[in-house]
């Protein structure tokens, strides 16, 4: 990468920055689904129905437009006057939070970790780490509404399904036990999908399971759903569950090896037991492609911070590669890992046995 090629893709970065940040704000605040809702508005009537400032509201709105995300009418009216709409493809990305499409939590997500800058720089000195606890409720949520529509769908209705046993077993009623469960969406998704199964959630942060119990219920699911505050090496129910599962969380987990073994002891015999993680390359090589790009990005900000501040944490990061997953399992008790057949831009599925 030459100087001019690096210094067009800082300023790309630094308008991504700003888009993150102005995102957030819509979202944040109900601009876009306000404006959605209620078609070409000018900048009053959307300050009126969101209850926040003109002034504030007409530069964002100008703003986003320039921007290339909202359209307005005719820019040659007085500020005043012109009506701003949310384009058609636009609206499963900036509005739609059943779309699988909708991207403001990931933004939301990373201007979380912004506000914790000074404290992970100081972790560069300390060698200590930044809990997930001092990120906020924004990173919370950011990180459950990421995944929501995907798990509310895809995993019940393409991803389970394409493991035969799996699938049969949910469809006779087995019992899953999901494991760094965070707000659940998971377990309802599941649920959704096999109206027989009892979930059991669990989670160590205690915000994400009360949200997690408030939207099973919300689904009318709580009887068959439920979220507890445990550590998920501490479980103890041995043989308990026909599925145990955890997805996107053993690359934040201070003692993975731990509660590995501890999913191989709450799986019944002939149950399942599946990782899903991200998708990193299997070796370093140098400069990666995007995703990896967004793996380290979050590893340096979020996922390595968080786990140097649990002591003894194996510390993992983001970037769990298929081999250290291997190892942690082998070091679980398990025999074999597999890698199924489930292909994703951004997740790998473990299948984990003996």
């Amino acid at each position: 990468m030459n100087t001019d090629t690096l210094a067009e893709r800082m300023f790309g970065s630094a308008l991504g920055a700003l888009d993150a940040l102005t995102v957030t704000i819509g979202s944040r605040l109900g601009l876009y689904r306000a404006l959605h809702q209620a078609g070409p508005s000018t900048a009053g009537e959307l300050a009126a129905r969101t209850e926040t400032d003109v002034r504030y509201v007409r530069e964002w709105l100008e703003q986003q437009t320039v921007a290339g995300l909202l359209d307005v009418a005719d820019p040659a009216l007085d500020a005043g006057d012109r009506r701003f709409s949310v384009p058609a493809d636009h609206v499963p990305v900036l509005v739609d939070t059943d779309d699988l499409a909708y991207f403001p939590p990931f933004l939301n997500a990373i201007c979380a970790a912004g506000t914790q800058l000074p404290a992970v720089v100081d972790a560069f000195h300390t060698g200590a780490g930044v809990p997930w606890s001092s990120y906020g409720p924004e990173m919370r949520i950011g990180q459950a509404e990421g995944n929501r529509a995907l798990f509310l769908t895809v995993l019940g209705q393409h991803w389970l399904p394409s493991i035969p046993d799996v699938h049969q077993a949910l469809l006779a009623g087995g019992r899953v036990a999901d494991i760094g469960a965070g707000e659940g969406w998971s377990s309802v998704g599941i649920a959704l999908a096999y109206p027989d199964v009892r979930v059991d959630a669990f989670d160590i942060d205690a915000e994400s399971v009360r949200a997690a119990n408030q939207h099973a219920a919300g689904y009318h699911l709580a009887d068959r759903v439920r979220s507890h505050l445990l550590d998920g090496s501490r479980i103890d129910r041995p043989g308990s569950y026909d599925l145990v599962v955890a997805f996107e969380c053993v690359h934040d987990m201070a003692d993975p090896v731990a509660v590995l073994a501890e999913m191989r002891e709450l799986c019944a015999p002939g149950g399942a037991v599946i990782v899903m993680d991200e998708r990193a390359p299997e070796t370093f090589t140098g400069a990666g492609d995007p995703v990896e790009q967004l793996l380290y990005g979050y590893s340096v900000m979020i996922c390595l911070p968080d786990g140097r501040s649990h002591p003894d944490s194996a510390a993992t990061g983001t970037v769990l590669r298929p081999a250290m997953l291997r190892e942690y399992a082998s070091r679980a008790g398990f025999a074999d890992v597999d890698i199924l057949p489930i292909e994703h831009d951004i997740f790998r599925f473990y299948r984990l046995h003996g």
